[in-house]
């Protein structure tokens, strides 16, 4: 079976190595789709810490991904079809914008499965980043 997750894998961390595994242990062949820093400015505040083709390189290095491919635009169903993915895995922040209910009804109408899965707690991209600024913020108060 082909799985395919999608996300801005920005900062990677143990949160992102979870979700990986689980989607590696979901099928035979996990790919995973990148967003480009235009596709994250329309749904985040801001662009990734991490350049593109740097998040898609430590993608690559990780043995329980076995395609990466970046998407532009803020869709799913062609990546869905480029890999002939039987399994899409979302987070638990899946929404219902039209690019959400697009990728649910082509995967619906091709007889294939949506799974949702849990956050890891224990970090995220966003809770990084607010803890390297706190950091920050103290080291120049102190000097």
């Amino acid at each position: 079976m082909n799985i395919y997750t999608v996300g801005t894998f920005d900062l990677l961390h143990v949160g992102h190595l979870a979700l990986l595994n689980h989607c590696k242990s979901l099928g035979d062949m996990v790919a995973v789709g990148v967003a480009s820093d235009e596709v994250v400015n329309l749904y985040k505040p801001h662009v990734p810490v991490i350049p593109l083709d740097q998040r898609m390189e430590m993608l690559e290095a990780l043995e329980c991904v076995d395609i990466v491919r970046p998407y532009y635009e803020l869709e799913y169903v062609s990546g869905c079809k480029a890999v002939d993915a039987d399994v899409f895995v979302t987070g638990e922040d899946w929404g219902r914008k039209r690019h959400n209910l697009d990728v649910e009804a082509y995967l619906r109408i091709a007889g294939k499965k949506i799974v949702q899965v849990r956050y890891n707690s224990r970090t995220s991209s966003t809770n990084i980043k607010q803890t390297a600024q706190a950091h920050t913020r103290a080291h120049l108060q102190a000097a």
